[in-house]
C-alpha cells in the first residue's frame, strides 16, 4: 500500500465535524463553531443550532474565519476533546497598511470625535450687560 493510503486510513470510528473558526487566540487551541439546521420540535420551522468546540491545533494553521474539519480524540484538557483534521477553506485576510492611511486628509464622520482640539468654553458669569 502507498504511504498516502495508510495515512488516510481511519483508526476506529472517530466522529468528524465541519465548522468555522471563531477564535484562535489561545496557544495551540482553536474554537470552532458548528452550525446545524434542524426543524423546531413543535413548529417544524427550520432553525439554526450552533455548538462551540475547542480543538487542538498543534501547528497553529487555522485562523479566524477558516472552515475546518475537526476529529474526535482523547481528552487533552478540561474542554478540549477534538483535534484539527484539515483546513478546508482559508478565510480572506484583509489588512490595511498604516502608512497608506493619511490622518490629515481623512474627514471625521458625524458623531465621531475630531482629532483637532476643541476651543475651551468659558463659564457664564450670570451678569447681564
Amino acid at each position: 500500500m502507498p504511504d498516502s493510503a495508510v495515512a488516510r486510513k481511519k483508526i476506529g470510528n472517530k466522529n468528524e465535524k465541519v465548522g468555522e473558526v471563531v477564535s484562535a487566540k489561545m496557544t495551540k487551541t482553536i474554537v470552532v463553531e458548528v452550525t446545524r439546521r434542524v426543524p423546531h420540535p413543535m413548529y417544524k420551522r427550520i432553525i439554526n443550532k450552533r455548538s462551540k468546540f475547542y480543538a487542538h491545533d498543534e501547528e497553529q494553521r487555522a485562523q479566524v474565519g477558516d472552515t475546518v474539519r475537526i476529529i474526535e480524540c482523547r481528552p487533552m484538557s478540561k474542554l478540549k476533546r477534538w483535534r484539527l483534521g484539515e483546513v478546508l477553506r482559508k478565510a480572506v485576510q484583509v489588512a490595511v497598511d498604516p502608512s497608506a492611511v493619511d490622518l490629515e486628509t481623512t474627514q471625521p464622520t458625524a458623531g465621531s470625535k475630531s482629532l483637532r482640539a476643541k476651543p475651551s468654553r468659558t463659564k457664564p458669569t450670570g451678569r447681564k450687560s
